[in-house]
């Protein structure tokens, strides 16, 4: 069969593309705007991230709230949305984080057609993998835990994950020998700044102001209530703020004049050289810190545990670096001659139970969302909806109710270490 010509509107779009890119795409419409603060605003929402743009985006999709203003101190997405290996996943043991990553999940499949932007995402399946039979004890427990809260998942061999990952080490003489795991196969990766962009976006589309180089320098309040914030564009007034900054929700904490239980230290990333497909799914070994996937360029994204010490430098430290390409060697020895191309790191800001904080604060009017450690960007679409109907209506989410700040209060702690993937 003769090959079929590209149709006129294709034929246009690449010569369009090529003309644009010549021009350093001058004359293109910009996804959103940049607009000069206005005196005041129903809602502020600190940070520009993931889950700051995905709480404005439903605060007006599903409540109405449109008065809205985003702040970040730099660029869209340039924090942890920007610095993480863009991971989607909903195989957490507790029933109250299961509930809640499965939501987050459900939304990410509908994303892109939500949005009406491609967020890109790949349900490659994720591996987590065991090496000592009481590991397997408690994978099969685990995997049990999924499937009675209706989340897929089903236990491995080495053999079956040889299948999937076949250039992985499950000889008896590996360092670590591979005792089995378990696959949750919905599970995948999405691309970061996408997600970002999508949600900038939408949100623009809806009125909401999204003001970049735009840093909050102090919290105004009157007689315990918030009314504004001083930021480096001047004074601007506010009904009610609510504030997803991540690794630096202490610092905005403190200016409002209260503490919140987090430590923030880097988690580090890293990627190899391109290279020709050879993993097709994700894996994760949490006994020797490191997770990795393949990214469609080619690159291998390497992801191990977070520094030891607490930082707000986005960078990290060799022995991290070196700690982990330790591991990955143990698992794929193969990859001894690849060359790592870059590294990143994010200000993880991880709580003592390792699950998150959405809540009110002892400031009246001002919310919080924060503590997601190592988990930030898989609830992203499940963070904003649900920091959007506190914040609409004073009331947390059902899903939400078991993450406010009172847990550590009267200890009903939400303990997910082990499923955060690494241990911290």
């Amino acid at each position: 069969m003769a090959a079929r010509k590209p149709s006129f509107r294709s034929r246009y779009s690449v010569l369009s593309l090529i003309r644009n890119a010549l021009s350093y795409h001058d004359g293109w419409a910009q996804a959103w705007r940049s607009p000069t603060p206005k005196e005041a605003y129903d809602v502020i929402i600190v940070g520009g991230g993931g889950h700051g743009l995905a709480s404005a985006y439903y605060l007006a999709k599903n409540h109405g709230i449109t008065n809205v203003a985003v702040l970040e101190k730099g660029w869209l997405g340039g924090g942890n949305t920007g610095r993480n290996t863009t991971v989607v996943r909903s195989n957490y043991l507790y029933p109250e984080s299961a509930r809640f990553y499965e939501l987050s999940l459900q939304l990410y499949e509908g994303l892109s057609r939500d949005l009406n932007y491609n967020v890109m995402l790949s349900q490659r399946g994720l591996i987590n993998l065991g090496f000592s039979r009481h590991e397997m004890d408690l994978f099969g427990r685990w995997s049990n835990a999924l499937q009675l809260n209706g989340i897929d998942s089903e236990m491995l061999t080495p053999a079956e994950i040889k299948k999937l990952a076949p250039l992985i080490d499950i000889s008896p003489s590996a360092r670590f020998p591979l005792h089995g795991g378990f696959i949750q196969r919905r599970a995948g990766i999405a691309r970061h700044d996408a997600v970002a962009w999508g949600y900038a976006r939408a949100a623009d589309a809806y009125g909401i102001d999204i003001i970049q180089e735009c840093e909050v320098k102090a919290v105004r309040r009157d007689r315990g209530r918030v009314v504004g914030l001083e930021t480096t564009k001047g004074y601007i007034g506010a009904k009610k703020v609510g504030i997803a900054v991540a690794g630096h929700t202490s610092v905005l904490a403190e200016m409002a004049g209260f503490r919140v239980p987090l430590d923030s230290c880097a988690l580090q990333a890293f990627v190899s050289e391109p290279i020709k497909p050879v993993l097709d799914v994700l894996l994760m070994a949490g006994l020797v810190h490191v997770y990795l996937s393949q990214s469609d360029k080619g690159e291998l994204v390497i992801g191990g545990g977070s520094d030891a010490y607490n930082s707000y430098a986005q960078r990290g430290s060799f022995s991290t670096i070196e700690h982990t390409v330790e591991a990955l060697l143990s698992l794929f020895p193969a990859f001894s001659r690849l060359r790592l191309m870059r590294q990143w790191a994010g200000i993880t800001d991880i709580s003592p139970d390792r699950s998150p904080i959405i809540d009110k604060t002892p400031v009246e009017n001002f919310f919080v969302n924060a503590g997601w450690g190592t988990g930030g960007f898989k609830a992203i679409p499940a963070g904003g909806w649900t920091f959007a109907h506190l914040i609409a209506t004073d009331r947390p989410h059902p899903l939400i109710e078991p993450f406010g700040l009172d847990r550590f209060r009267t200890g009903a702690l939400i303990d997910e270490g082990a499923a955060a993937g690494v241990a911290h």
